[in-house]
């Protein structure tokens, strides 16, 4: 539908350009007859000269020619020309270029808008993929570095049994985290570049949410976390291996900023027209000024919490969600914590 519109506007812009050339051929066959007729009147009344009318014609013709054609040239040509230049300096890797021009057709002010929005968003998505690779080879660094620090120590000296022990849990830890991280970045990357397959199918969605709390039980026990959980019923087409990230992430959030014995609550709803996944913790709450970018690639609210992750879960999060065509939201609550919203469509098939 989306392409049919489209099309349907493109042929709407060429015709509007058809109809200003052949306007412009007709006023000037028009003007060009007009002003053969008048001049030679005022040739053969006033000044007594008899001219042969097909050649005073095709001379006025040419004329009348020459000028519409420079006419054409400095309305159309020229900002096409210059608009191509403007695009080679983009092929180039120049996306600080911006363009403007005076022709007065419409649609050559479209394409100059439509060039000037395409440079700026190729400009951001440069600015974004570079700083994309700037955070992944640090946050590829830092594990890195680590692995090697304890495997050297390992290597250098003699230590104590519980001294290699917690070394080598340094680096079992750190080698999950690296882990974690490409996978992560693979992941990210593979959706962005629409290379995962929709992979569709029914499934109950409260039973994965329950499975991602079970997978999780190690780190809602070790912290005396109290789980309030009411899920109903539900079931849902889409991707399982891309939603279980979703809920493995909101959840394992919600159990790292609780405090020790606090409450997690979960709910799952299904209404005539979306399904809604509500989860709410106790933790410290989100900075008004961090809100917006808690989806953001590689941003942190709690820098304490740094190493226990890399950034890029409520990223994948949002991501996985847009790709079911749902929206995932963030909230502070009056009573401390925050609440995130998952909002999924109901689409039966």
């Amino acid at each position: 539908m989306k392409q049919k519109k489209e099309a349907k506007k493109k042929r709407f812009i060429f015709s509007n350009i058809n109809i200003f050339f052949t306007f412009l051929v007709l006023v000037e066959i028009v003007i060009t007859i007009g002003f053969a007729i008048f001049l030679q009147w005022i040739l053969e009344s006033i000044l007594q000269i008899t001219l042969s009318s097909t050649s005073f014609l095709l001379l006025v013709g040419g004329f009348m020619g020459s000028a519409l054609a420079f006419l054409v040239n400095r309305i159309f040509f020229k900002p096409i020309e210059q608009l191509s230049q403007g695009m080679n300096e983009v092929a180039e890797g120049d996306f600080t270029i911006k363009m403007s021009t005076n022709s007065p057709i419409n649609e050559v002010k479209e394409l100059y808008n439509s060039f000037d929005l395409m440079v700026r968003e190729l400009g951001a998505t440069e600015i974004l993929q570079s700083d994309f690779m700037s955070n992944v080879s640090h946050e590829i660094k830092t594990p890195v570095n680590a692995i090697e620090g304890y495997a050297t120590l390992l290597q250098g000296g003699e230590y104590s049994d519980e001294e290699q022990e917690e070394y080598i849990d340094k680096i079992l830890f750190n080698t999950k985290r690296l882990s974690e991280l490409v996978g992560n970045v693979l992941l990210l990357s593979k959706i962005d570049n629409q290379a995962i397959s929709k992979n569709e199918k029914k499934f109950r969605l409260d039973e994965q949410i329950r499975q991602s709390i079970m997978q999780l039980e190690t780190n809602w026990t070790e912290k005396d976390i109290e789980l309030d959980v009411d899920l109903e019923k539900v079931e849902f087409v889409g991707n399982t291996t891309l939603l279980i990230h979703v809920w493995d992430n909101l959840i394992g959030n919600a159990i790292k900023f609780s405090p020790v014995g606090g409450l997690v609550s979960i709910r799952l709803k299904q209404s005539e027209a979306k399904i809604v996944f509500t989860i709410e913790d106790q933790g410290p709450g989100i900075a008004e000024e961090s809100v917006k970018h808690i989806f953001d690639k590689f941003f942190q609210v709690d820098s304490s919490h740094k190493q226990e992750g890399n950034g890029l879960g409520l990223a994948l999060a949002k991501k996985i969600v847009s790709l079911n065509s749902g929206e995932i939201t963030v909230e502070n609550r009056d009573a401390g914590g925050c609440r995130f919203t998952v909002e999924l469509p109901l689409v039966f098939r």
